[in-house]
């Protein structure tokens, strides 16, 4: 032992351990000086607010990363974390503490002050952080509700010094030591002269080996940040003086209580200060007048992603995962760190085989030789998994960043851990629907048919409903059926605070997300907001919410004479009708209110559409599109009821016909309406021909012709129309040829608008169709002239060929169960439906 640690050691006074927090080697290096030197209690770098916190460290179910989150009770929304993950120095001392019955006690600033402090400081890009430098990583207050610390300076605040210009010049402690020691990358220097020393003799790492003081290496960094301190101001941070005025008071109590051997572990930075003698009245007028809240403290867990600095967490590191691994691996961690690698990519497909493991593992240890380093590092890692894995691509490397280096973590705490009465009523929902939060993002298909699927559903929907977007609705991809919906899941340590927040509406989820609805209700500004309110309320089966948001739609409704407002509310609310179908929940009331709308949105679409401009006309025929498809699920009762709903089409049909048939209504919208009907089969023989002769016809303006062709045909599925009917392509192609040269210029991009949206494959049959000429021909109904070639198609139809199909067709249509070719022609057997050939 050296003479200096020798003194450090033996000197009856207190060991001061400084860290840079979430780093593998100050963690093994804490360890080792703590059974080097056995105090009779450790203090730690935090909210002294957690100190009754601290035994449940020790139990089975708590899993890091963790992090300590204090908020303030009157404003959940005020919080701040504390994270902590295995591999870092103030974990690995807490349950050194547990496990030898030594106590802990936490001395930095109380999170009473620092929450209340809360905007008083920020850093020079406008964003808030309390970190100081040399606390790189540090886990110190980042206000939650608070923007993110700037990645590039975050734990490196100023060292106080000034430019020629008077500006504060931002200084790098870990800079300018790597910097002093001839390395370009502050990062770099710091993972060789402590992360990876000794990471590959047994897990020893950072303490020095046996025989060695394992507190020489704290004396040494002393020494140096006392430097440094000197060199470039004692301010790193304009609460670094309050922080450590606390944090000597609180040593001075824990002395007194517990004698002169105790240990405190902290960032590098505050060792000169807390060494530094001050009264204990100097210390105290530091602390006075300082602003106070109540707060409430707990346990929530973390991720190593939120730990990374991509994600915004202003003290993180760039690799948790990595630095997870070297902390955990007993020895040689290169190969074990590549043996992983090799397993994450052959469970992408990547052939990747134990020889590349191998020359992966020589070609990394290779270049940390010639590039000087004590252990190959992720740069290296990097490179051999580049050169023997990857083939020389880059593809692996954004998979193994993603997989490993940041890693996919998700911590856990106990069940007994403080939390407000709303988090345990969520956390017996997950267990009881076997919904485990998880750090990784995935994707949940949901069949409403089935009891936890449908109870699944409905806590999503009731947490979004307070504001906790642990999952994000999804486009499904197997079905669009209503009885199924697809979730996008991931758990981020913010949803703790919005639970918090989110408390204030009631101790369960149930009662919450019914008192936040009916809130809402009576807040809401405009009737969407209403009707998109009661579609919430029934997908998170909310009973006793939903009568009192139906009432709120109702008043508003009769009041509102916007035809635009009613029409845009109505799908919202015929969707929730068959949703209530769906979930089997009573949707009377909804129907009722709907129906209602729906006859009022009747009455006043046709004034409403009358003298538009193309904005008006474009935003009318989105009202115009909407209303039609809720008529057409509304008129649509199961059971029953399935004859209640013609009425209702008879009308919506009606109000059609008026809008196509209006000359005063712009050609937008006439050509919609028209459009709608035929597709709707309202339309009779010729009926379609008509109206576009009179809307093509020479006394109206290109323009407006070409608006009802947009109208028509618009919407992508037009260009089939056109396609398969013979007549409504001839009416086209005359109108446009017929349009007089002065005003083509103006109708062109209104058809270049319409036809870009049809499919290539269209675009181009339609091109082929009028390259030979428009048939003039009427259409024939089933049956007449079977063998009459169609523009576009074959001479006629072959029977045989077509009936040589049906086996098939039936087979995917579930009708019988002949086999392939089993069936022949038959004249005695009645037409096909299908075709009209005999089967």
């Amino acid at each position: 032992m050296s003479e200096r640690g020798e003194r450090t050691a033996n000197r009856g006074g207190p060991v001061l351990l400084g860290v840079r927090h979430h780093g593998p080697g100050s963690a093994r290096a804490v360890r080792a000086a703590l059974e080097q030197c056995t105090p009779s209690a450790v203090l730690i770098e935090g909210p002294p607010e957690a100190d009754e916190l601290v035994p449940l460290a020790a139990q089975e179910g708590m899993r890091p990363p963790v992090a300590l989150l204090a908020h303030a009770q009157d404003d959940p929304g005020r919080a701040a974390f504390w994270p902590l993950a295995e591999f870092s120095p103030e974990w690995v001392a807490m349950r050194w503490a547990l496990a030898h019955d030594v106590p802990v006690r936490f001395i930095d600033l109380p999170a009473a002050h620092s929450l209340a402090w809360g905007d008083d400081e920020a850093t020079a890009d406008g964003e808030t952080t309390d970190e100081s430098p040399a606390d790189a990583g540090t886990g110190n207050e980042a206000p939650a509700n608070e923007a993110p610390a700037n990645e590039a300076t975050a734990g490196r605040e100023t060292g106080g010094q000034e430019d020629a210009s008077g500006a504060e010049v931002r200084i790098d402690p870990i800079g300018v030591l790597a910097g002093a020691a001839g390395y370009d990358d502050p990062e770099r220097w710091w993972e060789d002269v402590i992360e990876h020393r000794g990471s590959g003799d047994g897990g020893g790492g950072g303490d020095g080996g046996a025989g060695a003081d394992a507190l020489a290496p704290f004396a040494a960094l002393a020494e140096a940040m006392g430097a440094l301190r000197e060199t470039y101001g004692d301010g790193g941070h304009d609460r670094d003086p309050v922080r450590e005025a606390h944090m000597r008071l609180r040593l001075r109590a824990a002395r007194r209580e517990f004698g002169d051997d105790v240990a405190v572990v902290c960032g590098a930075w505050h060792v000169p200060a807390l060494a530094q003698r001050t009264t204990m009245t100097a210390d105290r007028q530091l602390l006075k007048g300082l602003p106070k809240v109540k707060t409430a403290v707990t346990w929530v867990p973390w991720t190593h992603q939120r730990l990374s600095r991509r994600s915004g967490y202003g003290a993180g590191i760039a690799s948790p995962g990595w630095y997870g691994h070297l902390f955990s691996a007993p020895d040689r961690p290169v190969e074990r760190w590549l043996t992983k690698v090799a397993g994450l990519l052959r469970a992408e497909d990547y052939a990747v085989s134990s020889a590349h493991v191998i020359e992966a593992v020589r070609l990394a240890e290779g270049l940390a030789t010639v590039r000087g380093r004590p252990l190959a590092g992720l740069t290296e890692l990097d490179d051999a998994v580049r050169a023997v894995m990857g083939d020389g691509t880059d593809a692996p490397s954004s998979l193994i960043h993603d997989r490993l280096v940041v890693g996919e973590v998700l911590g856990e705490v106990p069940e007994d851990a403080p939390a407000v009465p709303l988090q345990r009523d969520i956390a017996r929902s997950q267990r009881t629907l076997r919904l485990k939060p998880e750090a990784l993002e995935r994707e949940l298909e949901l069949d409403l048919r089935k009891e936890t699927d449908a109870g699944r559903s409905r806590l999503l929907h009731r947490l979004r409903l307070l504001g906790i977007p642990w999952g994000e609705p999804a486009r499904s991809r197997g079905s669009t059926g209503t009885f199924r919906e697809t979730w996008r899941l991931r758990w981020e340590p913010e949803l703790s605070v919005r639970v918090a927040e989110a408390g204030i509406w009631g101790t369960t989820l149930l009662a919450a997300a019914t008192a936040k609805a009916v809130s809402e209700a009576a807040g809401a500004a405009g009737l969407a907001e209403v009707t998109a309110l009661a579609e919430r309320c029934l997908l998170a089966g909310l009973p006793d919410a939903l009568p009192v948001v139906m009432r709120t739609l109702s008043d508003r409704a009769a009041l509102d004479a916007d035809v635009g407002h009613l029409a845009q509310a109505l799908p919202a609310l015929v969707r929730s009708v068959r949703y209530g179908d769906v979930r089997g929940t009573d949707a009377a009331a909804l129907r009722e209110v709907a129906t209602g709308l729906a006859e009022r949105v009747f009455v006043g679409l046709p004034p409403a559409c009358l003298g538009l401009d193309a904005d008006g006309a474009a935003e009318m025929r989105g009202h115009l599109d909407a209303t039609h498809q809720a008529v057409g699920l509304l008129a649509q009762p199961e059971g029953e009821r399935q004859s209640e709903g013609q009425p209702l089409r008879d009308r919506w049909a009606g109000v059609l016909r008026a809008v196509s048939e209006r000359e005063s209504v712009p050609g937008l919208l006439r050509g919609r309406a028209t459009r709608l009907l035929l597709d709707d089969g309202e339309l009779g023989d010729g009926g379609a021909e008509r109206l576009m002769g009179l809307a093509l016809s020479p006394g109206t303006p290109p323009t407006d012709a070409a608006g009802w062709i947009e109208g028509f045909v618009g919407g992508g599925d037009g260009g089939l129309l056109l396609v398969h009917d013979a007549r409504l392509l001839a009416l086209v192609d005359g109108w446009l040829t017929g349009v007089p040269d002065a005003a083509f210029t103006d109708v062109l991009p209104l058809l270049r608008r319409t036809f870009a949206e049809f499919e290539t494959g269209v675009r181009r049959t339609l091109g082929e169709l009028i390259r030979r000429g428009p048939a003039t021909a009427p259409r024939h109904p089933a049956g007449d002239a079977p063998d009459a070639a169609a523009p576009g198609f074959g001479p006629g139809l072959d029977r045989d060929r077509a009936a040589a199909v049906l086996p098939t067709l039936r087979m995917l249509l579930g009708i019988g169960q002949r086999g392939f070719g089993d069936e022949q022609p038959d004249p005695s057997r009645p037409a096909d439906d299908l075709t009209g050939a005999r089967t």
